[in-house]
């Protein structure tokens, strides 16, 4: 990682800033410096920093990435497990073993060095406090003291985004993600190879799941933001019933995951949002790396775009990635909170679809694979007829680990 820049051997004015090192922003400051534009990408943490988050990249995913990208993978998933509440265990074969399991500090790190490589000034360790728009010029304020400005901005700081509240982010759904790193020994790594587990869990719209990598499971549950105390609960007794309780955890962490509203802002004047800080998260697996690798390249393409406009070109352009959004990862998260209604209404009727009819089974593996989206799933027949079956069936009562059941939402 090359060293923080000062701004005072920087430009005064840059053609893009970047806040934020993820998968979003860092490809964002890639495709803006390979056009050519002087770019600053802005992370608040020192790289390579720890992010919670499970590590697998589906085929969406890896399709997105650059090529060449130097990334070590841990393990790759040939094979899925679902369980409904710990019962009715069934695994599937998938037709080309693709989800490949990281760890994020890595590929946030290998991303950001390919933005880097490609001409990115990069300054870690540096918070956004502020920004603001005048006359074309965004400033940018940071914890440092710094006014960085630019010609347009990307904000790609995450879920919890201080340029997502500049630009406006409603959200639709908002859920609570806990999540352990677990040692395991030998014997349980060979268990878990190459194996990745789906539980739908006792809470509406709720599951957890391990991905292996090697001498570690990364497992965690998600639900709805609301009830933590009942998602703890499930937490631990998931994580005992897989036997990842025992050793010590090298990280027990949470952190909210946030689906936008289909009408919400992806933009106001010079300033983009992407990733995460746009809240582009599919509802139903809550997976959000292909979301962010996808909107970061476009964010990028539009804010070398804005750089170069001036007045109605610059909002024509903002308007444009707004519209790119939404034909396509837009499409694919209505499809997603589609799949999600019918899933909190009735989650013994996916989990069978899934392990009991072939072709659905098909089609996800495909999903998995980057052959087909969500959109394409669910608007297959077989996914129009489980939405209108699952409209049709009363709302299922689910248990609560504590033993109580509750009305699925």
């Amino acid at each position: 990682m090359p060293p923080p820049v000062s701004s005072a051997r920087t430009p005064a004015v840059r053609d893009v800033i970047v806040v934020g090192a993820g998968p979003a922003g860092a490809t964002a400051a890639r495709v803006a410096a390979e056009s050519g534009r002087r770019t600053l990408l802005l992370e608040r943490a020192v790289i390579p920093r720890y992010k919670t988050c499970g590590g697998g990249l589906i085929g969406a995913a890896l399709a997105a990435l650059p090529p060449g990208l130097p990334l070590k993978v841990y393990d790759t998933a040939g094979r899925f497990t679902f369980a409904l509440d710990g019962r009715k265990e069934r695994t599937l074969i998938c037709s080309s073993p693709t989800v490949a399991l990281v760890y994020r500090s890595e590929l946030d790190a290998a991303l950001t060095e390919a933005a880097a490589a490609a001409g990115a000034e990069v300054q870690d360790d540096t918070a956004v406090t502020g920004l603001e728009e005048e006359d074309g010029i965004v400033t940018v304020r940071t914890n440092r003291g710094d006014a960085f400005r630019a010609r347009s901005v990307v904000g790609a700081d995450g879920s919890a985004s201080r340029v997502s509240r500049y630009v406006g982010v409603e959200c639709a759904q908002v859920d609570l993600a806990l999540e352990v790193e677990v040692p395991v020994d030998e014997r349980a790594a060979g268990r878990w190879r190459g194996r990745v587990l789906m539980e739908w869990g006792p809470l509406p719209g709720s599951f957890g799941w391990v991905f292996p990598k090697g001498d570690v499971c990364t497992a965690g549950v998600v639900a709805a933001r609301g009830n933590p105390v009942a998602l703890r609960a499930y937490k631990d007794d998931f994580l005992r019933r897989q036997g990842l309780v025992g050793p010590r955890p090298l990280h027990d962490t949470g952190h909210l995951t946030r689906c936008r509203r289909p009408d919400s802002p992806l933009a106001r004047g010079r300033v983009l949002v992407a990733g995460d800080a746009a809240a582009l998260v599919d509802h139903w697996s809550r997976e959000g790396i292909s979301y962010a690798l996808r909107s970061g390249d476009l964010a990028g393409r539009a804010a070398a775009r804005i750089a170069d406009a001036a007045g109605a070109e610059a909002t024509a352009a903002a308007d444009r990635y707004a519209r790119q959004v939404e034909e396509v990862l837009g499409a694919e998260m209505r499809a997603s909170d589609s799949l999600m209604r019918l899933f909190s209404r009735n989650p013994g009727l996916v989990h069978t679809a899934l392990t009991r009819v072939p072709a659905m089974w098909r089609r996800l593996d495909a999903y998995v694979a980057g052959r087909t989206s969500v959109a394409g799933i669910m608007t297959s027949p077989l996914g129009r007829t489980a939405v209108a079956l699952g409209d049709r069936v009363p709302l299922g009562r689910q248990r609560t680990p504590a033993g109580e059941t509750t009305s699925a939402r």
